[in-house]
């Protein structure tokens, strides 16, 4: 899944994987095509995705037996305001019980279906939240 953490919303959604698919080798298949000069925020299940032409941030790891420098604190902290952006999308899309319980329905598609209706009702309800300033330009010149 991704977000937009300007708007909170849900971008992409890749396909169900089942099994033990690792999320690093599920983003690669998926050949996710980015803007130019976007910026990606990955956690460590994506170390290593470097998709081309797009900025990629993680946050750094304190070494063994080492602390890690000060600057390396104060910029994982902003790291992690970002992140908060992202996990707050995740458990809005999550209010929906069904994606977070036990979907014990076999049918083909279903989990993919259920997934997107959840991720559109969380979008739905940020648009909602955050509405968007229309304007008239005809009605300026009437």
């Amino acid at each position: 899944m991704l977000v937009n953490t300007h708007t909170q919303k849900v971008v992409y959604l890749s396909k169900t994987e089942f099994g033990k698919k690792h999320d690093k080798k599920v983003a690669d298949e998926a050949g996710i095509v980015y803007p130019l000069n976007a910026t990606v925020g990955k956690d460590t299940g994506f170390q290593g995705y470097e998709p081309p032409g797009v900025s990629a941030w993680q946050p750094k790891k304190k070494p063994k037996g080492q602390d890690l420098t000060v600057a390396d604190v104060f910029i994982n902290q902003v790291l992690a305001s970002g992140r908060i952006v992202v996990e707050h999308c995740l458990s809005g899309v999550k209010r929906c019980r069904i994606v977070k319980d036990v979907l014990r329905s076999t049918t083909a598609g279903l989990s993919d279906l259920v997934m997107e209706v959840a991720c559109a009702l969380h979008n739905l309800r940020v648009d909602f939240r955050h509405p968007i300033p229309t304007f008239d330009i005809l009605a300026d010149f009437a």
